[in-house]
């Protein structure tokens, strides 16, 4: 029986001892739904209420939000979709890869020991220019926006997206300081969500998420019975993430519901969270939605920004977990960041309960008569994961098969997958392809993997999807992956400074505390 760290809540013990979760595949969970006749067509064909992983985050900032989950499954429905939208250098806070393309054309793909002092100079020059765009120059004072059809923000966990409002961000933010060691944003998180939330009248300005999707929910006429189509929810990874990207374990007391006090915490108990998410549910309910799709949470140790070190046959952890650059032969326990591979079990063995919670919620709506689906986007993660079962046929339990890659990833050589992303030194990619080079967020076509599931489920609940040109599309709707790998830089192109000893990441985050800083805020 696997050990159990001191401080491990009781439930969550229980349930570390427990098989790995199976994933669930019915995302009707086997209740039928009888759907009654719709009138009218709905003004708001799809919102979605969420985190970075709709906010469009990848290596560290949002900024191509034209590529987000949200706005991949519009494109593919024909829908107008209103999103916020990020300028300057790479978007907020931080574009690792826009950072790193400018080391590589200046220093070329190997950043060797001379070259050090000068790209340390590159580097917080870049620093210096992103923080003054968004304290100072343009992207202080964000657009006037009205309600958005994409209400989601970085970092943003349960609690963040229940309370939050423009007017609560704006207070926060204060005024900046130019520190010349610690160049970055602050208060990034309220920046980036300022763009998010309304600010077109003083009223709207004290709205949560919830608030606007509750208004475009009402916004229709006598002769349409609800003002959106579709909603989907993807929220509650923030409530457990900054285990892994702190690398420290520490589960709530009763302060979780404050906004600043909850810092203080990496992993919600699974009462608290089920507390919190009953309070999504309630508003949820309040709003006109013909359909409502609900995410699960991924387990944190399938994102490679926690490297497993040490030997894991036949297990699903490995005895610990530090940062990507630091290897085999360099860690060392008493030096490095880390946490445990017991400590990993159980905030898995958390988010599993966390998972039973949202299921819980999806199950209940539907023999109340709702026509809710339950997207198990954990289970498509652990059929994805590399480190864990792909690579270790042992470990796998008796439900594990590979997730179907679509064929556009399934034809590009290396196959995409869940490690690190590296590059070949020949300008390709040598290992990884669907997470970004911040560890945590997926690049375009691994978005495009969640979008695909969420138009499955769309078009299961006989949504209509519509191509360029207006006209119904029949058969099965495929996101068009051709076109996303196009458009992903990283799969296609990456910065070719990134080799697999991830030194330059390293040396980053030594300098600038890239990692350190910028990742504790979350997804």
């Amino acid at each position: 029986m696997p050990a159990v760290p001191d401080g491990t809540p009781h439930s969550v013990a229980d349930r570390a001892t427990a098989p790995p979760r199976e994933p669930v595949s019915d995302p009707t969970l086997g209740i039928d739904v009888a759907r009654p006749a719709h009138r009218g067509a709905p003004p708001h064909r799809l919102v979605t209420i969420g985190d970075s992983l709709f906010h469009g985050m990848q290596s560290a900032a949002v900024f191509a939000t034209d590529l987000s989950v949200p706005a991949i499954v519009a494109h593919e429905l024909g829908a107008e979709f209103r999103y916020p939208r990020y300028g300057g250098p790479g978007g907020l806070p931080i574009n690792i890869e826009l950072l790193l393309r400018r080391l590589e054309e200046r220093y070329g793909p190997r950043l060797d020991l001379w070259k050090l002092p000068m790209a340390g100079f590159t580097a917080r020059g870049f620093m210096d220019e992103v923080e003054d765009h968004w304290e100072r120059g343009p992207g202080a004072s964000p657009p006037v926006a009205g309600l958005l059809h994409n209400l989601s923000c970085f970092g943003w966990d349960l609690r963040d997206a229940l309370e939050n409002t423009y007017k609560a961000c704006e207070k926060r933010i204060g005024a900046p300081r130019d520190d010349p060691l610690l160049q970055v944003v602050e208060n990034n998180g309220e920046r980036a969500a300022r763009h998010v939330y309304p600010s077109d009248s003083e009223e709207h300005t004290g709205w949560t998420f919830f608030d606007v999707a509750r208004a475009l929910g009402a916004d229709h006429g006598d002769d349409t019975d609800s003002g959106i189509e579709t909603l989907v929810v993807f929220l509650g990874a923030n409530n457990a993430l900054r285990s892994v990207t702190n690398l420290e374990v520490s589960w709530t007391d009763e302060r979780f519901r404050a906004l600043e006090r909850k810092k203080a915490f990496t992993v919600w108990t699974p009462e608290h969270f089920a507390q919190e998410y009953a309070l999504i549910v309630e508003q949820l309910g309040r709003i006109e939605a013909r359909h409502v799709i609900l995410c699960t949470v991924p387990h944190v140790t399938i994102v490679p920004i926690a490297r497993g070190i040490g030997p894991k046959s036949g297990s699903p952890y490995f005895p610990y977990y530090t940062r990507p650059w630091i290897d085999e032969q360099h860690f060392d326990a008493a030096r490095d960041e880390y946490i445990t591979g017991e400590q990993a079990r159980v905030v898995d063995a958390a988010i599993d309960l966390y998972n039973e919670t949202i299921t819980a919620a999806v199950g209940q709506a539907r023999r109340d008569g709702h026509d809710w689906y339950l997207l198990d986007t954990a289970g498509i993660l652990d059929r994805l994961a590399a480190k864990r079962y792909t690579f270790d046929l042992t470990a796998r339990p008796a439900w594990w098969e590979p997730y179907p890659l679509p064929p556009a990833l399934a034809a590009l050589d290396p196959v995409p997958d869940t490690r690190f992303l590296s590059a070949d030194g020949k300008g390709g990619r040598a290992a990884g392809g669907l997470f970004s080079f911040d560890g945590v967020h997926p690049t375009t076509v691994g978005y495009g993997i969640l979008a695909q599931e969420i138009v499955d489920i769309m078009v299961r609940a006989d949504v209509e999807f519509r191509s360029g040109n207006g006209t119904a599309r029949r058969g099965r709707v495929e996101v068009d992956f051709d076109r996303l790998v196009r458009l992903d830089t990283l799969v296609r192109t990456p910065p070719q400074n990134v080799d697999s000893t991830f030194s330059v990441l390293g040396w980053l985050d030594e300098v600038l505390d890239v990692f350190g800083v910028q990742l504790r805020f979350g997804i």
